[in-house]
Formats: C-alpha cells, sequence, structure tokens
C-alpha cells in the first residue's frame, strides 16, 4: 500500500511539469480511486481523521464536476498532497 502513496505521490508532482490536458484527466481518475482505497482502509483502521481527510481529496480530485482552482493552486494543492501521502503511514501497517 505504501508503494501506491509513494506512485501517486509522484504522479502528482510530475502535473507540476507541461503536461498533456489528458495527463492530468488521467491523475483525477487515478487519484479519486486510490484516495478512496485509502479512505476504506483508513477508517477499517479506526484512523477517523485520515480517513476524512483522504476522502476530502477524493472528492476534490474526482473528475465529474471538476473544482476550478487555476493552475497556481493546482500545483500548490498538488505538492501539499504529494507531501501527505509520502509522509502519512500505510494502513497496512497500522493496527
Amino acid at each position: 500500500m505504501k508503494y501506491l502513496q509513494l506512485i501517486l505521490s509522484v504522479l502528482l508532482l510530475v502535473c507540476l511539469l507541461a503536461m498533456p490536458y489528458g495527463y492530468y484527466v488521467l491523475i483525477r481518475f487515478i487519484a479519486t480511486i486510490c484516495f478512496c482505497i485509502l479512505t476504506v482502509q483508513y477508517h477499517d483502521k479506526n484512523k477517523q481523521g485520515l480517513a476524512i481527510t483522504f476522502g476530502s481529496l477524493a472528492l476534490l480530485f474526482q473528475p465529474f464536476f471538476k473544482v476550478v482552482l487555476g493552475r497556481t493552486v493546482w500545483n500548490v494543492v498538488d505538492v501539499l498532497v504529494a507531501c501527505l501521502l509520502y509522509t502519512s503511514p500505510s494502513p497496512r501497517d497500522m493496527r
């Protein structure tokens, strides 16, 4: 599970580069799925704070009703979320 978090962190940091629009759409789908998985796993481990955090991120990144924040704000969000993913413990390692 930690690999999933690390890979998603790298994918989010690649969003800082000038990529084709399709890449950003793909990342929104991938991020939403990953955040939903993390939400369920943290909820199962009774880590409600992290479950709410990742559930909120799933809503923010979901691709169906886009949240328009502007490129600069999205870049900041991508970096902050990548740091959160990198530093948060893997749900499978928790007891």
